[in-house]
């Protein structure tokens, strides 16, 4: 059976994740990409194809004249920005996938807010933008692209003239790009990591995040949360029903302000940054073969028997000003009081780099695991206080 892997640029969702599950489930996998020499080089043993891939079209006369004599098994991407092209290659193989009207919405900001509205689910103050244009809004607002993911050019403004400035900026670096601008939903910032097959949906637990200070909202600690609160999950799932998100992976990021769970957005895909890595390792399940299998038609079982018990967090260390990394730790993995650490430079040594106000400021990645969160914490603070980075301007 051939799965076809949709992808951009390498990241360790795929390489570390989804095509050693594939080789694990027998499956051939051809990647599509528009960037096939860097996947060539990343995982030389795996059928690389060059395609303009966030072109459905080209996607699915890529994979026809591929299989004209063998039809395809499965349609999959954990891409942002290529799930409404999956689903719509999926579909027109007749293969399972997602709706691509969920994707759709899902990955379209302003349609996210519209679609929920209309379903009576929430209701957020909106506005798009197309260039620098003052608002009659309820600051602080929240200015983004439409369609942009990973806290890229997501910015806190004040008021109409914040606004105007910092719209100008992010159309200069990202030219016909569409903003959205949304009131500021207040609370502690949470994910909801989920697993279905359009039958059965299964709640995987999630992350309590912490963010940069504002303006900016970068990600910098994720604390694993077993289980949120039963409300709290139920407000979440009715909003992810009004979508039409209920098949495979989707990682969903949320608010809670006295009692009330409000969705920030909604990334119908896995958990990436190595939160993925981390949760399969975590729950003790299969995760990767199990977000396959549904793609392959196969239904989940009632019962994934995830531990419970577990407790994490995932640090990244991040660059604090634009230049060239001079000095950085190694990878390095080792148990501390129980504790299992596993750290990952996210940046070579050598390599000259802006300031971004996004993860790709990440110089590394801690991932720690054990089973008490107080011994989780010293233990990942002991170890990050050992670590040292420099940066020349």
């Amino acid at each position: 059976m051939r799965l076809y892997l949709l992808a951009l640029n390498p990241t360790d969702s795929v390489t570390e994740g989804f095509l050693p599950a594939a080789a694990r489930l027998g499956l051939d996998v051809t990647v599509l990409t528009d960037q096939p020499d860097a996947h060539r080089g990343t995982h030389p043993d795996v059928e690389v194809l060059e395609c303009d891939v966030r072109d459905f079209r080209a996607v699915v006369s890529r994979i026809s004249a591929r299989s004209a004599h063998r039809p395809p098994a499965a349609v999959f991407t954990n891409s942002d920005h290529l799930q409404t092209q999956a689903a719509l290659a999926a579909g027109y193989f007749g293969l399972p996938g997602k709706d691509w009207r969920a994707t759709l919405r899902c990955k379209d900001k302003a349609e996210t807010r519209r679609r929920l509205a209309a379903a009576g689910a929430d209701t957020v103050w909106l506005a798009e933008l197309t260039e620098p244009a003052p608002l009659d809004a309820p600051y602080p607002c929240v200015v983004k692209p439409r369609e942009g993911v990973a806290s890229e050019d997501v910015v806190l403004v004040e008021g109409p003239d914040d606004l105007v400035v910092r719209a100008g900026e992010i159309l200069e670096r990202r030219p016909g790009t569409a903003l959205v601008v949304e009131e500021y939903l207040p609370g502690e910032l949470h994910t909801l990591e989920t697993l279905g097959d359009g039958r059965v949906r299964h709640v995987l637990g999630g992350f309590r995040t912490e963010v940069s200070p504002p303006p900016y909202f970068v990600e910098e600690r994720l604390t694993f949360v077993p289980a949120h609160p039963e409300p709290v999950v139920t407000q979440v799932l009715a909003q992810l029903d009004a979508l039409g998100v209920g098949f495979g992976a989707c990682h969903t990021e949320f608010v809670v302000h006295e009692g009330r769970a409000r969705i920030i957005e909604v990334n119908y895909r896995a958990i990436g940054d190595q939160c993925d890595l981390l949760l399969g390792q975590l729950l003790g399940i299969p995760l990767f073969e199990h977000i396959l299998r549904t793609h392959l038609g196969e239904p989940l079982p009632a019962e994934l028997g995830a531990r419970r018990d577990g407790a994490a967090l995932l640090e990244y260390p991040c660059a604090d000003r634009a230049g060239t990394l001079t000095e950085a730790p190694a990878a390095s993995e080792l148990t501390v009081d129980g504790v299992r650490l596993t750290y990952r430079p996210l940046r070579a040594v050598g390599e000259r780099h802006e300031l971004y106000r996004t993860n790709r400021d990440y110089l590394g990645v801690l991932r720690a695991t054990g089973t008490d969160q107080e011994t989780v914490d010293r233990v990942a603070a002991g170890f990050l206080a050992t670590l040292r980075w420099e940066i020349a301007a």
